[in-house]
């Protein structure tokens, strides 16, 4: 993945990140960032993946390099906003690959508009408040973010990935990064997971209506979001799997290949057999 030519498309006032990969025949993949990372996450698995599929991966709002708005930093937020992303880039029907913060949303997303979505992969994101774990936890529950507020967004995000990251990152990747909670980014982004103690509990109501496949992909050793999250969306989805890699939280990069693999081997039929 070159950083130099992501572009950005204007989505209902927001000015969204986006990178688009060649056109392939079949359904396209639509990859959503981590946080605190960006797009760029994905580049390890991206080679493999637009040699088999069109692939657009994409800044949510407020996220990587991404606007952000009041009104989308919730997963149900987020989730309303994602078929304007969709739209926008010409996109009429994705398997969605949204690991992170993109799970809840993407849930909310396919609730309300299963037409959308093939299918999704999921996975590294909060299901329940009591399941998240460390600074995630503190964040989500702080009585206010005041201490954070002083600090350069970048240096928090980098030293959370510094900690948690178990492979190198290139300098621009990493770079890039940085600048996605630079300054005040890394607070304001914040806002999303500190709406899951009312947003998550609506999600765990709506599961049930969810008809879409979703394969969950879990870092077994992950310490922010353990893979117990994965249970509720097993016990509640209709059409559900998981895996679990030997990985913490990143574990698209830190097992890229395996990672790659669960997700081509999903989308060239595997989601059909649920």
């Amino acid at each position: 993945m070159d950083v130099t030519k992501a572009q950005f498309v204007r989505v209902d006032g927001l000015d969204i990140r986006c990178l688009k990969g060649p056109e392939r025949p079949g359904v396209p993949l639509l990859l959503t960032s981590p946080w605190p990372e960006s797009l760029f996450a994905f580049h390890k698995i991206w080679p493999r993946l637009i040699e088999q599929a069109s692939v657009t991966a994409v800044d949510l709002p407020g996220f990587g390099l991404s606007q952000g708005r009041a009104d989308v930093l919730s997963p149900s937020g987020m989730g309303r906003f994602i078929p304007q992303i969709m739209g926008a880039l010409g996109l009429e029907r994705v398997h969605a690959v949204a690991p992170d913060v993109g799970t809840a949303a993407f849930l909310f997303a396919t609730k309300d508009a299963p037409v959308l979505f093939e299918s999704l992969v999921v996975g590294s994101g909060a299901t329940a408040v009591d399941t998240a774990a460390a600074t995630l936890k503190d964040l989500i529950v702080a009585p206010s973010l005041a201490q954070l507020e002083t600090q350069d967004g970048s240096t928090i995000a980098l030293a959370a990935v510094d900690r948690m990251m178990r492979s190198e990152l290139p300098r621009d990747i990493r770079d890039d990064y940085a600048a996605a909670s630079a300054g005040r980014r890394f607070v304001e982004a914040a806002a999303y997971v500190r709406s899951y103690p009312g947003e998550l509990v609506k999600l765990r109501a709506a599961l049930g209506s969810v008809s879409t496949p979703v394969l969950g992909i879990w870092g077994q050793n992950d310490t922010i979001v353990p893979p117990i999250n994965a249970q509720l969306l097993l016990e509640r989805l209709p059409r559900s799997t998981a895996i679990y890699l030997d990985a913490g939280h990143f574990a698209w990069e830190e097992q890229s290949d395996v990672y790659a693999t669960a997700v081509l081997d999903w989308v060239a039929g595997g989601y059909r057999r649920l």
